[in-house]
């Protein structure tokens, strides 16, 4: 399992990049390359690479310093493109021709966090499954309209397809890193480092990413993976045999798991998710009725009509008319919190 050579990690920095991404994988790398808290090279070596020695600034504002310029990519094994915020300036030509040519190479590229919106610029990601975080599968949807829906997954924390790896970013970078060295170095090495930073729990790439807010955080990590899977198909609502397709479960098992952890049945469940969007975009856009029960996964307006009445007390119409009074918005609120609005200000349109 040892390598005689250390594994070599270029760290390729965007504009506002998110800091956990990166630090959160690099210091699994810095433990686990050398005995102790010695941090030398040994078993790992990393290099922060850019287009210039300039200092890239995080999305937190905090500064850091390229090592070495762009370069032959072949020197190293990994490729780690780490991304952030998306309002950031346009990557350069001279970039995505970087990343194409470590990948035409046979380097193996990582996306975290947004970087895979990178990989996707450069076109090394076609044919391959790509993680993104929920908070920004819709973003993605807008930016690659052309992108196979059936290969993005947002309901993981990471995804290694060959020599492509994303990863949705966050703390899950610590456990991506773990899995990376555990082919090169020894498991009990790794399982060090990952202790020193005070976790326990090294999550594997089938795990369940956080819920968004207001969903009730089920513990069962195949009920957690539904819930994300519903949320990111709500116009077109996934079947129950899709559903189980997706997850490797029966249908069975799936619908006993529900009916422990959440109780209720999958199809109710994600009935309530489509409602709950529903009556968001009644009391927070102008879209028609119609065009809210079509984007919603209902097949009508009348069928949206009936289900929301049943649910609501009320018809979907009067619902939208009580919203724009500040009182009955208000009470609404306590009824039907909103954390749509809270997560995603200025989006009025799921996909």
């Amino acid at each position: 399992m040892t390598s005689e050579k250390p594994v070599r990690f270029g760290f390729l920095l965007l504009p506002s990049f998110t800091l956990t991404a990166f630090s959160g994988m690099l210091d699994v790398l810095r433990l686990a390359s050398d005995e102790g808290d010695r941090s030398r090279p040994v078993r790992c070596d990393w290099q922060i690479i850019g287009e210039s020695l300039a200092p890239v600034c995080s999305s937190s504002s905090i500064e850091v310093t390229p090592s070495a310029c762009l370069g032959d990519p072949t020197r190293f094994d990994y490729l780690v493109v780490v991304g952030g915020l998306l309002q950031r300036p346009p990557t350069s030509q001279t970039i995505l021709n970087f990343i194409r040519s470590a990948a035409s190479s046979g380097v193996t590229i990582v996306g975290l966090c947004t970087g895979a919106f990178t990989l996707m610029q450069a076109g090394i990601l076609d044919g391959y499954r790509i993680c993104i975080h929920w908070f920004h599968y819709w973003d993605f949807l807008e930016h690659f309209p052309n992108a196979d829906p059936a290969k993005i997954v947002a309901d993981r924390l990471y995804v290694i397809d060959q020599r492509r790896i994303t990863c949705s970013g966050g703390r899950a970078t610590i456990d991506l890193a773990a899995e990376i060295l555990t082919h090169h170095i020894s498991p009990s090495i790794v399982q060090k480092a990952v202790r020193i930073l005070q976790v326990d729990d090294v999550q594997r790439r089938n795990a369940a990413q956080s819920l968004p807010p207001g969903i009730p955080p089920p513990t069962h990590p195949v009920v957690r993976r539904a819930v994300l899977l519903m949320e990111q198909h709500i116009s077109q609502g996934l079947s129950l045999d899709e559903l189980t397709s997706k997850l490797g479960v029966s249908g069975r098992q799936l619908e006993r798991l529900f009916k422990e952890t959440m109780g209720q049945s999958p199809q109710s469940y994600a009935r309530g998710v489509r409602l709950r969007l529903a009556a968001w975009m009644l009391t927070n856009t102008d879209k028609a009725i119609s065009a809210i029960a079509m984007d919603c996964g209902f097949s009508g307006a009348s069928h949206f009509g009936r289900i929301f009445r049943s649910t609501f007390h009320m018809p979907p119409s009067a619902w939208r008319e009580r919203a724009r009074s500040t009182d009955a918005l208000a009470q609404a609120s306590e009824a039907l919190p909103d954390p749509i609005s809270e997560v995603f200000p200025d989006r009025r349109e799921f996909y």
